[in-house]
């Protein structure tokens, strides 16, 4: 077998084979019934082994944890709940699990290197090879700290990505056996590394998310795949998607999917567009260079649903107008301009707007409206406007949830 395309070939001539017989099985079941063939859990560890340029892929007399031993080393291993590792970062883990706590001891007084393994549900206490995802990595374990309550906080530095073929805890220590996954030469792919780095420095913004002091040279790096595995470990993402990432090895592929996961564009409702045409209408009228927070909050006072969300937490928009209009028309330091020309959003609404934008596509809303601008406002903590609404009894978490149990359109 020489990739993946001669597995699918397989697999569909097996579910011909069976139409014939009148047994229908999915495209899905049938890629599955392939993978056990050879001995393996299922299709994405068949897919993973493929793609690492393995040509030994044969049937074994049992499965995959049976592998020849000449592939594959043996390593401590530390099963992990709610995260997902990618090579070059550094994670403090905190352990508490006797055979977490004991694999500890072996690596330190070995190698210093674990297997991390992410486990598929979290509930399980004592997980075995099923309940692990078949991809994981290996890291180097750089300093442990014992703690008051009798736990252990590991500082490790996380190597490359590996297929686990075995996995258990009978000998009191958790235990795994793996094979790298080299991911073969560096493609060249320098606009989708642009692409991808400009897109989550946007997103890095709006999520005021702490760029690493590496990044004014990451643009200007050969591999996709390290830029990829950079970004995922900053995304705020769900466990399956990050593990998704981490299981994907075509470097290509991988900053792909990135990139796809960082594009939360979404269309302005007509609502939202003339709030904000109120807003720098309001600067412009002023003969005001900037619209600010101040401005665009105003002009949420008359958009409906980030009203509707101000009304359910109590709030008094009368006195807010009232405020609202005092500041921009007497406090705020402001610019002015020749008459006719138009005010400009400053960074502050920019950012404002970006941060609404990300909150309707983590709620899965078609279009973003003045709910989710109000939301994106909190944020701009040194701004009156996000400290009115504050003084106003509106929070950020009450808003949120008002916003995201459908009480408006946001």
């Amino acid at each position: 077998m020489r990739d993946f395309r001669d597995a699918k070939a397989m697999a569909q001539t097996l579910r011909d084979s069976l139409h014939t017989k009148a047994i229908s099985i999915s495209h899905g079941e049938s890629l599955e019934l392939v993978s056990k063939m050879f001995g393996l859990a299922d299709w994405n560890t068949l897919s993973a082994l493929l793609h690492a340029g393995r040509t030994d892929v044969k049937a074994p007399p049992a499965r995959a944890k049976e592998a020849p031993r000449s592939a594959v080393t043996s390593y401590p291993a530390v099963p992990l709940r709610d995260l997902v590792p990618f090579p070059t970062a550094t994670y403090p883990l905190f352990v508490g699990r006797p055979k977490t706590m004991q694999a500890l001891d072996q690596a330190f007084g070995r190698q210093r290197e674990v297997v991390l393994a992410v486990q598929k549900d979290s509930a399980v206490d004592e997980p075995g090879f099923e309940d692990i995802h078949p991809i994981g990595v290996v890291a180097q374990l750089i300093e442990l700290e014992p703690l008051p309550d009798g736990t252990l906080k590991v500082l490790t530095q996380v190597n490359r990505r590996v297929l686990i073929h075995r996995f258990v805890g009978e000998t009191g220590a958790f235990q795994a056996d793996v094979s790298d996954l080299g991911e073969g030469p560096i493609p060249d792919a320098p606009e989708l590394i642009l692409r991808a780095v400009k897109r989550f420095e946007r997103y890095a913004a709006a999520r005021e998310i702490q760029i690493p002091g590496i990044w004014p040279q990451l643009e200007q790096t050969r591999d996709p795949g390290g830029v990829a595995d950079i970004i995922a470990t900053r995304l705020r993402l769900p466990i399956a998607d990050k593990q998704g990432l981490l299981a994907t090895i075509d470097p290509v592929a991988r900053l792909k999917q990135v990139d796809a996961l960082m594009d939360f564009g979404r269309p302005v409702s007509p609502a939202l567009e003339a709030t904000k045409r109120r807003a720098l209408g309001s600067a412009t009228e002023r003969r005001q260079q900037y619209a600010t927070c101040e401005h665009l909050l105003l002009a949420l006072l008359d958009d409906a649903d980030a009203s509707a969300v101000m009304q359910a937490c109590n709030a008094d928009l009368d006195a807010m107008r009232t405020n609202l209009k005092t500041y921009v028309e007497r406090g705020l330091n402001n610019a002015t301009t020749q008459s006719g020309e138009k005010a400009k959003p400053t960074a502050a609404f920019q950012r404002v707007e970006q941060r609404a934008e990300i909150h309707a596509h983590e709620l899965g809303r078609p279009v973003v409206t003045g709910a989710n601008m109000l939301f994106g406002i909190f944020l701009e903590t040194r701004s009156p406007a996000a400290q009115l609404l504050g003084e106003q009894g509106i929070t950020r978490q009450r808003a949120a949830e008002i916003i995201a149990s459908g009480a408006t359109n946001g």
